[in-house]
């Protein structure tokens, strides 16, 4: 099953300009079965396919719910959770990796670094998390080892983590624009239908093909060394809110209901049962 793991749609994420039903058309028309959307820190742009187009349109194609996190720590960091199960907490950026791992495990997610060798402040391997504590890296159930948006230096890099670490490799996009859409894929052993069966092949340390093309026209590209004004700016923005979303984080890790009200399927969890 060719799938794409690192999705930005416009529904859910300000910074693309790719729609939900036109990222879909595009992928399907390449041979994809699936995709993950990621958007940034919100599950918006998933609310919008359960919403508005799960069982009216694309029927023959999977749609499933991951978020890309911001780290007060470690960058960006691909989080899936499983069938039923969307925590709000995680909407709330700013969380320190560690918690973030901890919190994600025990309520039965996987989770792995985003783009591990790109740019400062928004890939693990350059920020001071990974440098003072490397080791970190075994925690993580997958690592993304191929996105087309990265130079070939970051994908290699990223390739030779997940051996060292014996980590699922994945592959994404990580598409904002239409011409993005496509040129990364993950290709796994068996279909799947819902989140929780793809966590079950991480689980099993199932293997991933994983690949595309190299895409030329990034933001970071065009605007040469423009762009470490905005890589700056990135790390001020997730300071920031770090701090001020901070206690409403707090308070939503100690009151979170796991079940998703969007996906509302009568599970066990933790021992109670939820409808």
């Amino acid at each position: 099953m060719k799938i794409d793991m690192h999705c930005h749609v416009k529904e859910g994420s300000i910074d693309s300009k790719v729609s939900l039903d036109e990222y879909i058309t595009l992928l399907k028309q390449q041979g994809f079965q699936g995709m993950v959307i990621t958007d940034h820190n919100t599950y918006n742009g998933y609310r919008y396919w359960k919403e508005k187009m799960q069982g009216k349109v694309h029927t023959d194609f999977v749609v499933l719910k991951g978020i890309e996190y911001d780290t007060k720590d470690a960058g960006h960091i691909l989080v899936i959770m499983p069938e039923g199960v969307k925590m709000r907490v995680l909407e709330k950026r700013g969380m320190p990796v560690t918690s973030l791992i901890e919190f994600v495990h025990r309520n039965g997610g996987v989770l792995g670094p985003a783009h591990p060798c790109g740019e400062k402040y928004m890939s693990i391997t350059n920020t001071k998390k990974f440098y003072s504590n490397p080791e970190i890296m075994k925690r993580f159930d997958f690592i993304e080892a191929y996105n087309c948006c990265e130079s070939a230096k970051s994908n290699e890099g990223a390739m030779k983590l997940a051996k060292k670490y014996g980590k699922v490799m994945t592959g994404g996009s990580d598409s904002h624009k239409p011409g993005c859409v496509g040129r990364a894929y993950t290709i796994l052993p068996e279909s799947v239908t819902c989140e929780t069966e793809l966590i079950s092949l991480i689980h099993k340390k199932a293997e991933f093909e994983v690949g595309g093309v190299f895409y030329e026209k990034t933001t970071k590209d065009r605007i040469g060394k423009v762009n470490m004004v905005l890589v700056h700016s990135f790390w001020v923005y997730n300071k920031l809110g770090a701090i001020l979303r901070g206690h409403g984080r707090k308070t939503k890790m100690q009151l979170e209901n796991p079940v998703d009200p969007i996906d509302p399927i009568e599970m066990y969890y933790t021992g109670q049962k939820f409808k």
